[in-house]
């Protein structure tokens, strides 16, 4: 059961909900509250946080044959709960049907190395591909206002490019990101993430190279500049940002 809804459900039976099948949560802002023909309660996530006599409003509202003015004045009392101050969780790219086997095995990758470096201490999360991503390997998707990791997105071209090493590895950083928000800590690329990177065996940067490209860079550099007898190659210039900003499409 989603954190919300249990707390919903539990508030809004002590502040007299009677007559409904059950409590749904969404995150819809155009529809704040509302009873399906299923005689389900619908309500907005935020209210979670909501005082009682919010909630106590929130129940008038839905109860049959409360006076018109009561229920206009119930209507008034939720409407005027900010829920633009509630978290905002990013919205999660669908799952495919094409997609389906590559992402079971990402999953089963991230139990594994979640077991392996993490003391299988991070949560099961989404695992999504992306056909949308041109110039990342993948991004760690956030909820605004509380920083809750809430998906790991991979480029799928990425994918088909690069091969599954690759992708293994674009998956940890993403998983060190994971750490760092459930460890309370700001998902950026500053000492905490460098350190528990090279922790796990990752490069502590923000870009790399896939590395059958970065191996074909530095055999062209050497076959170009073999006569010369110059110094080692400079490292790759191939840049792909692993983001870990919040999707706001």
């Amino acid at each position: 059961m989603q954190p919300e809804r249990a707390v919903l459900e539990r508030r809004l039976l002590a502040a007299g909900l009677r007559g409904l099948r059950g409590v749904e949560v969404h995150a819809n802002r155009s529809v704040m509250v509302s009873v399906t023909r299923r005689r389900t309660l619908r309500v907005h996530r935020a209210y979670a946080n909501a005082p009682d006599d919010v909630l106590r409003a929130i129940v008038d509202f839905v109860r049959p044959r409360v006076p018109p003015a009561r229920r206009a004045e119930a209507r008034r009392h939720l409407l005027s709960f900010p829920v633009d101050h509630g978290p905002r969780a990013p919205r999660i790219p669908p799952l495919q049907a094409r997609d389906l086997g590559a992402v079971r095995r990402l999953e089963r990758e991230h139990t594994r190395l979640n077991a392996r470096f993490f003391h299988a201490r991070l949560a099961s999360i989404p695992i999504r591909l992306s056909r949308r991503m041109r110039t990342r390997l993948g991004e760690l998707l956030l909820e605004d206002g509380t920083g809750r990791a809430v998906c790991i997105v991979i480029s799928w071209r990425h994918l088909r490019r690069d091969g599954w090493d690759d992708v293994t590895e674009t998956l940890l950083h993403e998983m060190v990101h994971q750490w760092q928000t459930e460890m309370g800590l700001r998902a950026d690329h500053g000492p905490e993430f460098r350190r528990q990177a090279r922790a796990v065996g990752i490069e502590p940067r923000a870009w790399r190279a896939p590395e059958h490209r970065a191996r074909a860079a530095r055999d062209g550099w050497r076959r170009m500049h073999a006569a010369h007898d110059l110094q080692d190659p400079p490292p790759p210039t191939t840049e792909l940002e692993v983001l870990h900003a919040v999707s706001r499409r």
